[in-house]
């Protein structure tokens, strides 16, 4: 039942908003039946899910069940087609998951090889929990923060390859935040600085985001840098 209204929805918002678009809504009924169809179809659409759905047969079907017409199909040829459409977008889901799967086990594979290389440098220094620093510059004369406080800070984010995904430095502007309140590597990095110290973090996916993102601009499993210039303990 779901799935045939999901359906109408396609059919509203495919085939009727283009012609109703380009006519005049002067009158009562035509203003209402547009803002009733909008809602209806806004509501709906979700329920198809990205379904394959032709256009001119969702159209006929809403044109027949609109002016009482016995309908060309039996409810089981219907359901059957309907039960048919679902195999394929589950089918098409699965490979889509197995693909997104597959990537993240890469991302995670370069990360590890990229940290294993980053590791033996002697600026780095490599924590028990996998993250790694390099101190760019220090002060040793400031508050350090613990995971309770919120700081103000400077950062610039980058992905392995250089790409900046995030970056106060950019937009000008520092930032403040409880540390409590960030990605696992952030908290305990950031408690290792005083004011006015300036470092770089290589953050391994798990003390990231993981196999998941919050952003299209970061890959999931993905080693995170970030250069973090602590301003304020406050």
């Amino acid at each position: 039942m779901h799935l045939k209204k999901g359906l109408l929805a396609g059919a509203i918002a495919l085939g009727f908003v283009g012609s109703v678009m380009a006519e005049e809504l002067n009158t009562d009924e035509q203003k209402a039946s547009y803002g009733i169809g909008f809602g209806f179809a806004s509501n709906l659409m979700q329920q198809t899910q990205g379904l394959d759905l032709d256009t001119d047969a969702l159209v006929a079907g809403i044109e027949a069940a609109m002016s009482g017409s016995e309908t060309a199909l039996s409810q089981t040829e219907i359901n059957a087609a309907i039960q048919a459409l679902q195999e394929k977008q589950q089918a098409a889901m699965a490979e889509l998951q197995a693909e997104q799967q597959g990537q993240v086990a890469e991302n995670k594979a370069a990360g590890e090889a990229f940290l294993a290389d980053n590791a033996e440098r002697d600026e780095v220094t490599v924590t028990d929990s996998g993250l790694q620093y390099e101190v760019m510059s220090s002060t040793d004369d400031g508050a350090s923060p613990t995971a309770e406080d919120t700081v103000r800070v400077h950062y610039h984010g980058t992905l392995m390859d250089g790409t900046v995904f995030d970056s106060s430095v950019d937009r000008g502007e520092p930032i403040e935040f409880p540390l409590s309140g960030v990605i696992a590597g952030w908290t305990e990095g950031v408690q290792l600085m005083t004011e006015g110290d300036k470092y770089k973090f290589y953050i391994p996916a798990e003390l990231a985001y993981g196999d998941n993102s919050p952003s299209p601009t970061i890959p999931a499993g993905s080693v995170l840098m970030f250069e973090v210039e602590l301003l304020e303990v406050m």
